[in-house]
């Protein structure tokens, strides 16, 4: 069970945008997108076909996951993610400080 998903809000704990807060906009493997973090520009050529035009796009760049927490929105900071299995044998995303659930 991944700790972090798409829809999430994340807040960055290390790096260049540390302290900056987003929504998980994809999941890939060990590294997620995060809106309006992390931004690098690339130079890309025009693409008539898809009508693309070319020049300098600005776009978010993968984050590993490890640098970014879940946001408790209770504590207003960033929070350690774990699993709780419940009777019926699902599993439940809890944040550790606290014990209540994430995704309800």
């Amino acid at each position: 069970m991944n700790r972090i998903r798409k829809g999430d809000q994340v807040v960055v704990i290390t790096g260049k945008n540390k302290g900056q807060k987003g929504e998980v906009v994809r999941v890939a493997g060990d590294k997620v997108v995060v809106s309006n973090v992390n931004l690098v520009k690339r130079h890309t050529k025009p693409n008539p076909q898809a009508n693309q035009a070319g020049g300098i796009v600005e776009k978010e760049a993968p984050i590993h996951v490890s640098n970014v927490m879940i946001f408790n929105p209770a504590a207003g900071k960033g929070d350690r993610v774990g699993i709780k299995v419940l009777e019926d044998g699902r599993k439940l995303r809890v944040f550790r400080s606290s014990g209540e659930a994430i995704d309800a």
